[in-house]
């Protein structure tokens, strides 16, 4: 299929204008049991979804899973689950947030069920199959499909293939979006009552370890095509922000960048180094062993590597031959290609451990607590706007259930909120500014043809940061004045915008992925710098403060990008305790 030609001028541009009830922004797993839930708790609104991609295949979900890592098992409880995910992320983690997601948190994988995702049972068919103690495993190749379906059912209106580039506003309200067609060529401006914003984390604002050209260029373990836009809109419109610093960086499959949950949890696996030796439960048992908190096991391997005991496996060994048969039908529901990857190099696990390394690191809301400041309903600190999954922030350990229940929660209240208010004032300026912005790149291209491409700029971010901001190449390790360098160059980056250039609309929307990613980046460096002490190593090791200091940062490190002047404002909000037990 050839890609869409852009137009020669402003004044080509053609325009779709729709008011809406409720404009949901990303069709992932968050957007569509929202766009699900707005029109079951009220028919009559007019729902709108808008997706960069297709729905029937977009955000994390689009390959498939093999597990939903949070559901409330019979015998536990909400109070079990906030102690958990507390103790898993190193103590921070909004309780409210936390509690009304799992109030509601088995209500959509049952959903899922009844519509036709396959959920595996224990022999005795009473209790779903179990994988650690809050995971349970399921055939999910096509969950996304099913979900998709159920969305159209559900009446909303889809809008695929549009890129949002940023909200309408009426004053400090948000009254929409605007963004193309990548298709098209379009402009889309979506004038809504309320919006929902569920366009995922953020991937690529790092160098993976294994990017040696345009082959690996998307062999990264977050989707790709995830890349901090729904971010980035918040943060250019003076959003508050949160913890963005507690970046999740996993041990993954070296060389692949594949999950290794469905090995080491499902089938038992240890975790070995080149001696042997079980990392979890001998050299780093008085960490909690098997029950480390996630930024501990992800940073195990580099620790082994750097102090010369690499490289680390999942010792796959000791596997019987069915199950290797049952794991590769697993991978077959969420890493299809894996089982190809293995294939390829001809490698026995029974004779070959598979080898581990850490991934580069994600900004993603559904694992960590970066995101959006939210209210217990969902409400961001911007009049009208709802962040939902992977873009709120909060409440680290959602995964897969909690972004689809926090879709709910949001749904509900957006319905609320609609009840009372006016569609806001459409602010022609400001649209016409957005659409010269929008094509900027193309029309510069029709000019000079020998500027930025978004790929060469998107390359030099990813080295900037992985080499000054702690990527996996420096064992995540970072110290102030690597950052303080990042940052600097990040500015000049932005400043360089000017020079990028687009030669179809594809290409457009790659340009504004970039963007995106520099105002993310910006953000998150700020963050890591405020931070100084080591609260999650790995996930953020800071070289220069390597002790945890409760007494300074035992709150949340939040952010305000100020439109006015540029720059980006830090400072803390505090920690509200609401179940008992340890932090």
């Amino acid at each position: 299929m050839s890609r869409a030609s852009l137009p020669n001028a402003v004044d080509q541009i053609e325009e779709v204008r729709i008011d809406t009830d409720i404009l949901i922004i990303g069709a992932g797993n968050a957007g569509c049991f929202a766009a699900i839930e707005a029109k079951r708790t009220n028919p009559e609104l007019k729902v709108t979804l808008m997706e960069k991609a297709h729905i029937d295949r977009s955000g994390c979900l689009a390959g498939g899973m093999d597990a939903i890592n949070t559901y409330i098992k019979k015998g536990r409880t909400i109070e079990d689950f906030v102690r958990w995910s507390r103790s898993q992320a190193g103590g921070l983690l909004r309780e409210d947030l936390t509690i009304s997601m799992a109030e509601v948190l088995n209500k959509p994988i049952e959903e899922w069920e009844d519509w036709g995702m396959p959920i595996k049972y224990e022999e005795d068919g009473e209790e779903y199959k179990t994988r650690g103690k809050w995971d349970i495993t399921i055939s999910g190749s096509e969950m996304k499909i099913i979900l998709a379906e159920k969305t159209r059912e559900s009446g909303c209106e889809i809008i695929n293939r549009v890129v949002a580039t940023n909200y309408l506003m009426d004053g400090n309200k948000v009254i929409g979006a605007i963004g193309f067609g990548v298709r098209d060529g379009k402009v889309y401006i979506i004038r809504a009552k309320a919006t929902l914003i569920a366009t995922g984390g953020s991937a690529g604002l790092y160098k993976p370890y294994q990017n040696d050209g345009n082959d690996s260029h998307h062999q990264l373990w977050y989707s790709p095509f995830n890349v901090g836009t729904g971010y980035a809109m918040g943060i250019r419109t003076g959003a508050e922000m949160t913890t963005f610093e507690m970046r999740w960086c996993a041990t993954r499959t070296k060389d692949f960048n594949g999950p290794i949950d469905t090995i080491s949890v499902g089938y038992k696996t240890p975790m070995v180094n080149c001696k042997g030796e079980q990392i979890l439960k001998t050299r780093y048992a008085h960490l909690g062993g098997d029950e480390a908190p996630r930024f501990i096991r992800a940073n195990l391997p580099m620790d082994e590597w750097r102090e010369g005991r690499g490289p680390c496996y999942v010792d796959t060994t000791h596997m019987t031959p069915e199950q290797i048969k049952d794991m590769k039908y697993d991978y077959l529901n969420e890493r299809p290609s894996f089982v190809l990857f293995l294939a390829s190099r001809a490698q026995d696990i029974s004779k070959e451990p598979i080898e581990i390394y850490g991934s580069d690191p994600y900004i993603v809301g559904g694992h960590t607590a970066s995101g959006y400041w939210i209210d217990v309903k969902r409400a961001t600190t911007l009049p009208g706007l709802y962040a939902c999954g992977d873009v709120a922030g909060g409440t680290p350990n959602k995964f897969v259930g909690g972004c689809a229940a926090e879709g709910l929660l949001s749904a509900k209240a957006a319905v609320e909120y609609v009840a009372g208010v006016e569609p806001g004032k459409l602010n022609e300026e400001q649209i016409a500014r957005e659409k010269e912005r929008i094509f900027e790149a193309g029309f510069r291209n029709k000019i000079v043809r020998d500027g930025v491409k978004p790929r060469e700029m998107e390359e030099r971010l990813q080295r900037l940061m992985d080499e000054y901001a702690g990527g996996v190449h420096q064992f995540f390790r970072m110290n102030n004045e690597g950052l303080q360098y990042a940052l600097r160059h990040i500015k000049i980056l932005k400043d360089q915008v000017k020079y990028l250039i687009a030669s179809d609309l594809h290409e457009l929307m790659e340009a504004h992925e970039i963007i995106d990613r520099l105002d993310v980046a910006e953000v998150l460096v700020h963050h890591l710098m405020y931070r100084e002490e080591t609260r999650w190593p790995g996930w953020q090791s800071r070289a220069d403060f390597p002790e945890k200091n409760d007494e300074k940062f035992d709150c949340f490190v939040n952010s305000r990008y100020n439109p006015e002047t540029g720059e980006v404002e830090m400072f803390t909000r505090p920690y509200e305790q609401i179940i008992p037990g340890d932090r």
